[in-house]
């Protein structure tokens, strides 16, 4: 908590009340009554879930409502947890032109960026209702409820962040500095909006408008980068199409609240959960007796637990959730640095997006035919030639580390630490046999491990602090909701790209292209690189893998190359700033500053791109035990 505190004053100090007033009383009191829901919605998800695998498995009797539920509940928390986010300040902005500025431009772009965020949510409130109200026309299958009960979480989510901007703004203490900012805001709105008549006949160069000159301008003033996305997509939609509005809404909803998504909070809340009950010690003090004295020797087990816990979440958002809990405050402690800690954690999500049973390539395989066993085989050794060359820099960066203060651990020591952290270190198989074994799905697994660490901290290990509970269900969906947020409005935005026709476009131009498959492969590296830092990698596939596997057939690429190809590839997209999406996620699971990660997460993304070329040219790698 006191880190997130920390990365809050950094990043806005200016935004923090200075004195006690009647308004920060309000918000403090309607935070409250926000945070109290919302801590209460992890439990009934995790309750739910867990319901839904004993009635199945162990009374025979499956809840048919169970998923259903979950799915309502989730976009409530999804929502909850957003504003959560928005009161505390931590929704993810990058903050690298901010920090360098003059204090009294820092506070006037702190100020334009909580008067952007109002703007697009003032923007949407009227869709979100809209989108609600027609919601309320279906009938929930298994609760035969009005769906307008989970829609209503959208409405209702808007206006409390948007209540929470205006305290906000109230609270700033110069208010000659909040109108320059709202004026500013309100004329660059005005602005483009004016400009409509000579943006439409543009065609597919808007998408260069929007979806790069207006993202990138929000990202480096500051914006909260959730927002960022939403106020160039619903440019985008509103000033150059004849898309009902309320289409963006209905898109960002698909995001959020993506059932396999449940596995975020969930594993975000089972990371909190193994550091309080001491098992999280308990691995990081086994580990480090193991690799502890080698240089970097923490780093090493970062990449290798990455790859061990890949894919039993379905997301990477909570793989890293699941991991860097564990590992990064040891890490800390031995002098590690916070930037260089979520610049290697971003590049294993990276590394791992070809392991089994990565929802990408389950996906992949619905989508073109190709078998998804032959998937699961293929992608086991491109990931691990990725660890590779990670584990390369890894040694270049960390050669001369300084371990004169640390003690080598003897054998009896090691067989010590290993037997005390056993029960800890079973948990990554409990969880990954619970998925292959069939006992539960993707979604369901994590509030497996979740009962484990109850019975394992409560049992073995006692150290279970029930006040910390709250604040933990807490974090948890403020961090959730912090994610979720940003992988709405990117779905928003992939659905404006297809709408384009980019997507036939790219199919047709790649087509044509002179040198076989080995052009083929580099401009499918190259697309995908920079597909996947604007699209989550199940949208890409869905609307690019249809078009491009024919292709890459017909110039003699083997499938399942191709396929790993343009995963790693749309891995590394993903978790590149300025927009990757998965390294803004990383650095709120880290609860690290996106600025302090810039510098040492290239280095890592090169090293991942050597290992792509790698793989590329050896297909073997791919293919070989097929």
């Amino acid at each position: 908590m006191a880190n997130a505190e920390a990365t809050q004053a950094a990043a806005g100090e200016v935004m923090s009340p200075r004195r006690r007033s009647p308004v920060a009383a309000l918000e403090a009191f309607v935070g409250r009554l926000v945070e109290i829901p919302a801590a209460l919605l992890v439990v009934a998800e995790i309750v739910t879930l867990f319901a839904g695998i004993v009635a199945r498995y162990i009374v025979q009797k499956p809840l048919i409502w169970s998923d259903e539920l979950a799915s309502i509940l989730f976009l409530w928390l999804a929502m909850l947890g957003s504003v959560v986010a928005f009161r505390r300040s931590e929704h993810m902005r990058m903050t690298v032109v901010v920090g360098a500025v003059k204090p009294a431009t820092r506070a006037f772009l702190d100020a334009v960026a909580t008067c952007a965020a109002f703007a697009f949510l003032l923007l949407i409130v009227v869709p979100s209702y809209q989108y609600a109200y027609e919601e309320s026309f279906i009938t929930t299958p298994a609760l035969q409820i009005s769906n307008s009960w989970r829609a209503a979480a959208l409405p209702v989510g808007i206006c409390l962040m948007m209540l929470f901007a205006v305290l906000r703004l109230v609270q700033f203490g110069d208010s000659a500095l909040v109108i320059k900012a709202a004026l500013s805001v309100a004329l660059l709105v005005a602005l483009f909006w004016l400009a409509a008549p000579w943006l439409r006949p543009l065609g597919n160069l808007n998408l260069v408008i929007f979806f790069v000159g207006v993202v990138g301008f929000c990202v480096f003033a500051g914006v909260p980068i959730a927002f960022a996305f939403g106020l160039a997509v619903f440019g985008y939609l509103a000033l150059t199409t004849r898309t009902p509005l309320m289409v963006l809404v209905g898109r960002m909803d698909e995001g959020m609240s993506h059932l396999i998504l449940l596995a975020v909070p969930l594993f975000i809340f089972l990371g909190l959960l193994i550091e309080m009950t001491g098992m999280a010690r308990a691995m990081v003090a086994f580990l480090a007796s193991l690799l502890g004295h080698v240089r970097g020797g923490l780093h090493y087990v970062l990449v290798g637990a990455m790859y061990l816990v890949s894919g039993i979440s379905g997301s990477k958002a909570a793989d890293m959730a699941a991991v860097a809990p564990v590992l990064f405050p040891e890490m800390k402690q031995r002098g590690a640095r916070p930037g260089d800690l979520v610049a290697l954690l971003a590049a294993t999500g990276a590394q791992t997006e070809t392991i089994p049973p990565s929802l990408v390539l389950i996906t992949i395989g619905s989508v073109t035919g190709v078998s998804i066993s032959a998937l699961f085989t293929g992608g086991l050794l491109p990931g691990l030639v990725c660890a590779v060359t990670l584990s390369a820099l890894v040694w270049w960066r960390y050669r001369g580390e300084d371990l004169s203060h640390v003690k080598r651990a003897t054998a009896s020591e090691i067989l010590r630490s290993f037997v005390i952290a056993l029960p800890a270190l079973a948990l990554p198989f409990v969880i990954r046999a619970a998925v292959v074994e069939g006992v539960a799905t993707a979604t369901e697994v994590s509030t497996i491990g979740i009962v484990y660490g109850f019975v394992v901290g409560l049992s073995i290990y006692r150290q279970f602090d029930w006040r910390r509970l709250m604040p933990m269900l807490v974090e948890t969906a403020c961090l959730s909701g912090a994610i979720l947020l940003i992988i709405g409005t990117a779905t928003g935005m992939a659905w404006g790209l297809t709408q384009s026709g980019f997507s036939r476009a790219l199919a047709a131009a790649m087509t044509g292209l002179p040198g076989g498959s080995a052009s083929f492969i580099a401009v499918s590296i190259i697309a995908f690189t920079i597909l996947g830092s604007v699209l989550e990698g199940i949208p890409a596939v869905v609307l690019f893998g249809p078009l491009l596997f024919p292709i890459a057939g017909a110039v003699g690429v083997h499938e399942v190359h191709y396929a790993m190809i343009i995963i790693l590839a749309m891995g590394i997209g993903l978790f590149a700033p300025p927009f990757g999406v998965g390294y803004y996620a990383a650095c709120a699971i880290g609860r690290v500053d996106p600025a302090e990660g810039i510098r040492p997460i290239w280095g890592y993304l090169l090293a991942l791109m050597a290992g792509l070329i790698i793989v590329a040219i050896f297909p073997w790698i791919s293919i070989g035990f097929l």
